[in-house]
């Protein structure tokens, strides 16, 4: 590994890490194939499945602009107002309000579409299941947008588990959703309606937080069986009452047990900090803007 340090400042410096040990690997493999297939070398990535991925000097973008546009045209939406949120701040929605669809294929087809693309877009993860024109509106706003990732070395696993208790109108059933990352990379996250009905916000935190500890201790699994250490992976809530059940034999022994034998740590974030705020319920724009920020959802600033 070949390490280089600049001085920016005198109260900042900036350490890039070139691994040449990782490129020294990707060719090792690429010989190994070759001697079982017939394989060509296209160069970097620039494009695959609809995601574009563009190098800049200390990161890479990961968007789906194209795949937007083309979106915006299916549904007739390529000239529609733009939007600053997914959704209306507080936004709540019931399947006894409104008309009924006159084109149920035509509204399934939006969703699909918008599941798709949350592969580079987070953001649009909790407006997807309530799916409108302003989701489209939004989109207009934000073509440009997508997952940045620097150039850093961390391998760091730490997770953000956030519940919205009893958000649905109709059967009272909550929201949880958790965004996982390696280092300050956002590399995996998810925003479900839960199966059934809590009687709690601790509850309905509690089964958040136990989803993201399952995905989490998948990705620890992954990363040991490619020799990784990642230290202790540490999850971050903000309801104070969830850190007592998962150190009490009280309930989803999963996460009590990954706590005592000390291969998860769940630790408590304050409410503005906890960014999986993002995937359970509609936000104003400035918080909007802020999460994105944290979760890396950036403008793609080069050409």
């Amino acid at each position: 590994m070949k390490s280089i340090s600049l001085r920016k400042s005198e109260e900042h410096t900036a350490t890039f890490q070139v691994q040449l040990i990782y490129e020294m690997r990707i060719k090792e493999v690429k010989r190994l194939l070759e001697k079982e297939f017939k394989i060509s070398d296209l160069g970097k990535l620039s494009y695959f499945l609809g995601m574009e991925i563009t190098y800049a000097e200390h990161g890479i973008y990961v968007s789906q602009k194209r795949y937007l546009l083309n979106l915006l045209k299916k549904f007739n939406m390529e000239n529609c107002r733009e939007a600053s949120t997914p959704l209306e701040v507080n936004h709540k929605l019931s399947k006894y309000d409104g008309e009924e669809f006159k084109d149920m294929r035509k509204y399934q087809s939006l969703v699909g579409s918008l599941i798709y693309a949350t592969l580079t877009r987070p953001d649009l993860s909790y407006a997807m299941g309530i799916a409108g024109q302003r989701v489209l509106r939004y989109i207009k706003s934000t073509l440009k947008e997508g997952l940045y990732y620097l150039f850093t070395s961390d391998t760091r696993l730490r997770a953000y588990s956030d519940s919205d208790w009893a958000g649905s109108q109709d059967d009272r059933r909550s929201t949880h959703g958790y965004m996982i990352y390696i280092g300050d990379k956002l590399v995996s996250w998810c925003s479900k309606k839960q199966h059934t009905v809590a009687l709690s916000s601790t509850e309905a935190e509690y089964k958040g937080l136990v989803e993201g500890a399952k995905e989490v201790i998948w990705m620890q699994t992954l990363f040991k069986s490619l020799d990784i250490d990642q230290g202790i992976p540490i999850i971050h809530g903000d309801n104070m009452s969830l850190l007592y059940p998962a150190a009490n034999p009280i309930q989803y022994h999963l996460l009590r047990e990954k706590v005592m034998e000390k291969e998860l740590e769940v630790v408590y974030t304050s409410t503005k900090d906890e960014i999986a705020d993002i995937m359970t319920k509609s936000l104003d724009g400035v918080n909007t803007s802020r999460f994105k920020e944290m979760a890396g959802i950036k403008e793609k600033k080069i050409t």
